[in-house]
């Protein structure tokens, strides 16, 4: 199937933001999106506050973030997140600390966002770690606690955690024939070297900007080693696509921004992974979304991408010898069955790729192609895959 062309995009300025990780001091404009922020974490605490003036028991209803709440919508391709939820109160033995501690996050996003500044999840960890005055508890213990905090405040304002200007470590990298501002810099993806442009956390319009591209469409890889290999063979001038890696599994920026990539500039997306039921899954987040992140799938997920990666069925249409499988482990197994239980590989042709794999017992990587030539992924396997027709090269 030949992919779809863009030729150009524009945007408009991006808005001038900190990036520092201290707050400074001042007023500051503010932007619209981080005037919304604002306004939900401000309604959060009016709301709790108005409780305790009627002498109620201060609550916060959460969603569920759970298997048992999450669904899979057919028609959108998306896993959505159910109307179930928890209620977390002030006045209860096992739950006050947690009560408090959602506060105690949502106090310091408000900060950073007036401050015009972000932090990085570790970060706020400390920032929020302290010891309750009269006592020798501490707000928090480790990480391990804060962080889910993070992602329940996200879910009950209904806000990304890159909008609490909050952010993770950079992973992954991009390289290819576009274009685009970086908090104020102009960045030629093109120029790039070995290393690409190593993809942030937080790349929301606001900060990384979409200036111009001629790339005909996306080829996510999922592994950095195979993508450095495209990439040294300049794959992406020579077949004019952008060249992402995520190194392992996607992370939240680059998912983001695969998103947003295939929105606004109408790139179709490919999915490179390596053949076992890992990589599968892989795919899957970044095309349906996931079950812990159920409420930002509209967001991240790209329900038109296409699976490229490697199949149980190519190791005899590529001629994959024996000896560069290996054998699949019990975890393994126990995987693919609880992907074949899932509503979103229940098309007949992904049963029958895990089924294969059940069958045969054997999973391959990507660098198992290496034993047919050290360029004939870049040479050979890639481009049949992308001329070849739906069922016997790609999935969807």
């Amino acid at each position: 199937m030949a992919p779809r062309k863009k030729t150009a995009a524009g945007a408009t300025p991006a808005n001038k933001a900190a990036s520092d990780d201290t707050m400074t001091d001042g007023p500051r404009e503010i932007g619209e999106r981080d005037r919304v922020t604002l306004q939900k974490i401000t309604d959060l605490a009016f709301s709790a506050l108005a409780e305790v003036r009627r002498g109620k028991n201060p609550a916060l209803s959460i969603p569920v973030r759970a298997l048992s709440n999450v669904s899979f919508d057919q028609e959108a391709g998306l896993i959505r997140l159910g109307e179930s939820r928890q209620s977390r109160n002030f006045f209860h033995l096992k739950q006050a600390k947690l009560f408090m501690q959602t506060f105690l996050i949502a106090e310091h996003c408000k900060k950073l966002i007036e401050a015009g500044a972000t932090t990085s999840i570790r970060d706020i960890y400390y920032g929020a770690k302290h010891s309750v005055a009269g006592t020798k508890e501490n707000t928090f213990e480790e990480q391990a606690e804060s962080d889910p905090i993070i992602e329940d405040l996200e879910v009950t304002i209904d806000a990304l955690r890159e909008e609490l200007h909050l952010r993770a470590e950079n992973r992954g990298a991009m390289v290819g024939p576009m274009t685009i501002r970086d908090t104020g810099d102009t960045i030629d993806l093109r120029r790039m070297g070995s290393g690409g442009w190593s993809i942030p956390s937080i790349v929301e319009d606001n900060r990384i900007e979409f200036m111009k591209t001629e790339a005909e469409y996306i080829l996510f890889i999922e592994k950095g080693a195979v993508w450095a290999r495209l990439n040294e063979d300049r794959f992406w001038q020579k077949n004019n696509c952008m060249l992402l890696h995520g190194s392992g599994m996607a992370a939240r920026g680059t998912r983001r921004l695969l998103r947003r990539m295939h929105e606004e500039l109408k790139l179709p997306l490919y999915v490179l992974t390596d053949n076992d039921p890992w990589g599968f899954y892989i795919y899957s987040v970044i095309k349906q979304g996931s079950i812990n992140l159920a409420y930002e799938s509209m967001r991240m997920a790209v329900p038109q991408a296409r699976f490229l990666g490697l199949m149980s069925s190519d190791a005899e249409r590529f001629n994959l010898q024996a000896n560069v499988s290996m054998a699949l482990k019990d975890e393994d197994s126990a995987r693919i069955e609880q992907l074949m239980r899932y509503d979103w590989f229940a098309a007949k042709r992904w049963q029958e790729e895990l089924a294969l794999m059940k069958k045969t017992q054997k999973k391959y990587e990507l660098e198992a192609l290496s034993s047919r030539g050290i360029r004939f992924i870049t040479e050979e396997y890639i481009p049949q895959k992308l001329r070849g027709k739906r069922g016997d090269s790609w999935l969807d």
